[in-house]
C-alpha cells in the first residue's frame, strides 16, 4: 500500500488553461454584513458566521445562533452536511460538531488525544469522519471522531497548506506547490501543480479557485481551468452551489449565474 501511495504521489495531471473565458450572469447584489459566510444551499437557508457566533437563517427570515466564546474565535466552519456541522477552533485545537437545530453532539479536543494530533485545517468526511491537516507531521488525515481511529494518512507534503475543502466523495489539499485531490478511500487521484491559486470552493465535484482579484472554473472530471469573465470586484470570500457563484466583498453579496456548456 506505501509502495502504491508513492507510485500516485508522482503522478501529476497536467491541466490545460481555456483561451475563452466562461460567461457570467449577474443576479443580484444584496447588503450584508457578516464576518464570514459559511454556505448557501439549494433551498436559500444561509450559514453565517457574526460576532464569533454560528448563524443559521432560513429562507423565510428564521434565525438560530451558536457561540462557544470560551473558545475563542471561529477559525472555520463546514456546512456541507446540515446535519453534523463542524465548527474549528484553531487556538485550542476543538472542533464542536452541531446537528440541523446548532445544538451540539460532539466535541473533538485534539489536545488529549493520543497519539496528539496539531490541526490547521478541518473539512467534513463522510459518515463520521474530519479530514484533517496534521500540521506536525505535514500530512493529510482521515480521522473518525466516533472511533477515536485515523482511517487514512497520505504522504507528508512539503510545501505550506492553503485551504482544504471536500463533499462525500472528494477531498481537495491546496498547497503552494500543488492541488491534490483524494477520493473518500484516501487515494490521490491526481495532482496539479498549483500556479498562484490561494482559495477553492467547490460544488458537485466542480471547482472555483481564487488567483490574486481573480476566480477560475474547474469543472469535473476535467483537465482545463478556464477564468470566469467578472466585472472588478474586491474578492473576499466566494462560494459555488450548483452553478451559481456568491462573491462577499465585506458590504455586498453578489450572485452570478455561470454559463457552462
Amino acid at each position: 500500500m506505501k509502495n502504491l501511495f508513492g507510485i500516485l504521489s508522482l503522478f501529476i495531471v497536467t491541466v490545460l488553461y481555456g483561451q475563452n473565458p466562461i460567461e457570467v450572469t449577474h443576479l443580484s447584489s444584496t447588503d450584508f454584513n457578516v464576518d464570514m459566510i459559511v454556505a448557501i444551499d439549494n433551498f436559500g437557508t444561509f450559514y453565517y458566521t457574526k460576532d464569533n457566533s454560528l448563524h443559521k437563517q432560513t429562507k423565510d427570515g428564521k434565525i438560530i445562533n451558536y457561540s462557544n466564546y470560551q473558545l475563542g474565535d471561529i477559525s472555520s466552519a463546514n456546512a456541507f452536511n446540515p446535519l453534523k456541522i463542524n465548527l474549528f477552533y484553531q487556538d485550542f485545537n476543538q472542533v464542536i460538531i452541531l446537528d440541523n437545530r446548532l445544538a451540539e453532539i460532539f466535541k473533538i479536543d485534539f489536545n488529549t488525544l493520543q497519539p496528539y494530533k496539531n490541526v490547521t485545517h478541518i473539512a467534513t468526511g463522510f459518515d463520521n469522519t474530519l479530514w484533517l491537516f496534521n500540521v506536525d507531521l505535514q500530512r493529510l488525515e482521515l480521522y473518525d471522531y466516533k472511533t477515536n481511529k485515523t482511517r487514512f494518512t497520505a504522504v507528508p507534503v512539503q510545501s505550506l497548506v492553503l485551504d482544504l475543502k471536500s463533499d462525500y466523495n472528494y477531498c481537495w489539499l491546496l498547497t503552494e506547490k500543488y492541488l491534490y485531490q483524494y477520493n473518500y478511500f484516501g487515494s490521490m487521484i491526481s495532482k496539479i501543480e498549483n500556479t498562484g491559486f490561494t482559495e477553492i470552493a467547490k460544488n458537485n465535484g466542480n471547482l472555483v479557485l481564487k488567483k490574486e482579484d481573480a476566480l477560475y472554473f474547474k469543472a469535473e472530471n476535467e483537465n482545463i481551468i478556464s477564468a470566469l469573465n467578472l466585472p472588478k470586484l474586491l474578492i473576499n470570500q466566494f462560494l459555488l452551489t450548483n452553478e451559481t457563484l456568491y462573491i462577499y466583498d465585506s458590504e455586498k453579496l453578489h450572485k452570478y449565474q455561470l454559463k457552462i456548456n
